[in-house]
């Protein structure tokens, strides 16, 4: 009896049995397919059911791993990319470095990465030079992180790429962002919805267009209602620039680029016009948090506010971007070089924002200004941005004037004035720096401060002469 039972099941059984490992074949060989075309989220329950069904299998852990990483589940990425690791699974080794990197926890990137160059010289003729190229990016970024610029960092929104002129608020001393499609429609060489900023007065120009293969940073004046009188900004920079920014002086230019040393995609800098050599001096690559190893781009300050604004591709889907809303600084301020590592990242990744904050903080009003139009000239008042024309006249921006001569005289002195703030402040730096030195020391610094105090006496009269132009101007004007 018990033979004829046996005889019935152990058939059954076996049936089951391949039904199952027919079906769970099946389903591996849809999920790989999925895989292959890059179709991570359909393809992510099928490997998680076979990772279940066999937890210690290298490539479901791989797979699923790799899954979950491209559709945004870090943590349970790792948990899975590291089971593969340990199993010693040679792609386990770049992708946990690509988790790392996004992470920001690069020495454990580099870790990775010099595990996977190891496996790659095993192989005869295998090129390790990009792996390299990483490695120096990751000194970079881990450089870059140790000097953190602390910063309030108080808003943040995530919009579609393709509105996210529509969220930048400036006041109207400030200027305007534009497509660069509306202002000059027909350029064979427009870079669609690039933005281009105008002047306050809304007669230049600066923007980016395709030259030689890549886009280069220009400027135009408007003269008789026309654009023209075109100028590159950088010469003889072939890197890709774009989405420029000229501050509230008419001197500082903010920027992104990828050339310059950029650690992932576009990066900001940040760089100055030179009135004696009448070029930008060179670039200066923003830190940490406004660079990150994705793209980051379109710095905007507006002093009126107290404000400034940047986006960033970082951990958002394609076609999004995050903007993020910040207190600027008259300094730069970096974390301190015992700082706890954690916290580090988090400063640097932008993963909290209320951890940018002094406790106590209450940045509603401030987000609230940023978010309209409002005109800025009462808050330039309070912060006496003024000059006097005459005895009943004070004007607080440069859109006052009425005459155009008159204006442009404010502007050169303006011009001028910051440079002077910048040798003042070196200055300042160098007479404290004077008293704490030797003897020997105090003749070469010497020699460098007499040369700023001759540079800052002439800026100083300059910026008399100019002022005094504006002044003669503005009056010839508004007393006729």
């Amino acid at each position: 009896m018990q033979r004829s039972i046996l005889r019935i099941i152990a058939p059954t059984l076996l049936l089951w049995a391949g039904i199952a490992g027919g079906t769970r074949a099946q389903s591996l060989e849809q999920a790989k397919q999925l895989y292959n075309e890059g179709r991570y989220a359909e393809a992510k329950p099928l490997f998680e059911q076979l990772v279940t069904q066999s937890p210690a299998n290298t490539s479901y852990n791989l797979w699923y791993g790799v899954c979950c990483y491209e559709t945004g589940a870090l943590d349970t990425a790792e948990r899975y990319l590291t089971a593969a690791y340990r199993r010693k699974s040679p792609d386990s080794y770049r992708y946990l470095a690509d988790l790392y990197t996004r992470t920001y926890r690069f020495d454990e990137a580099a870790t990775m990465l010099r595990g996977h160059m190891a496996q790659l010289k095993k192989k005869r003729g295998a090129d390790t030079a990009p792996i390299e190229q990483q490695l120096q990016a990751l000194e970079q970024m881990q450089r870059m992180q140790e000097k953190t610029e602390v910063v309030r960092v108080i808003d943040s929104m995530v919009v579609d790429k393709d509105r996210l002129l529509s969220t930048y608020f400036l006041s109207d001393d400030n200027g305007r962002l534009v497509p660069y499609a509306t202002l000059f429609p027909n350029d064979a060489n427009a870079l669609g919805t690039s933005p281009v900023y105008v002047s306050p007065r809304g007669d230049r120009a600066t923007y980016a267009r395709i030259q030689d293969g890549h886009s280069a940073l220009f400027t135009q004046s408007k003269l008789q209602n026309e654009w023209a009188d075109e100028q590159p900004l950088f010469p003889t920079d072939s890197a890709d620039n774009n989405y420029p920014f000229v501050a509230g002086d008419g001197v500082t230019l903010y920027f992104a680029s990828r050339g310059h040393g950029s650690i992932g995609g576009y990066d900001l800098f940040v760089t100055r016009y030179n009135i004696a050599t009448n070029a930008y001096l060179a670039p200066e690559q923003l830190g940490m948090p406004f660079n990150s190893p994705a793209n980051d781009y379109l710095m905007v300050i507006d002093e009126a506010k107290g404000v400034g604004w940047f986006a960033t591709d970082r951990n958002q889907p394609a076609g999004r971007v995050c903007l993020y809303l910040f207190v600027p600084n008259e300094a730069r301020p970096r974390v301190s070089e015992d700082i706890d590592p954690d916290r580090l990242r988090t400063l640097s990744a932008l993963t909290s924002l209320r951890a940018t904050w002094p406790e106590g903080s209450d940045y509603e009003p401030l987000i609230s200004a940023a978010r309209t139009n409002a005109d800025a000239t009462s808050k330039k008042q309070a912060q006496g941005v003024e000059f006097i024309v005459n005895d009943n006249t004070v004007y607080y921006s440069e859109r006052d004037f009425r005459s155009a001569d008159a204006a442009e005289a404010f502007e050169k002195a303006a011009t001028l004035r910051k440079q002077a703030e910048v040798i003042e402040e070196r200055l300042r730096d160098a007479y404290a720096t004077y008293e704490k030195s030797s003897k020997a020391d105090r003749a070469q610094l010497r020699a460098a401060i007499r040369t700023d105090e001759r540079a800052l006496d002439d800026l100083r009269t300059q910026i008399k002469t100019w002022e005094k132009r504006a002044r003669n101007a503005e009056n010839r004007t508004i007393i006729k």
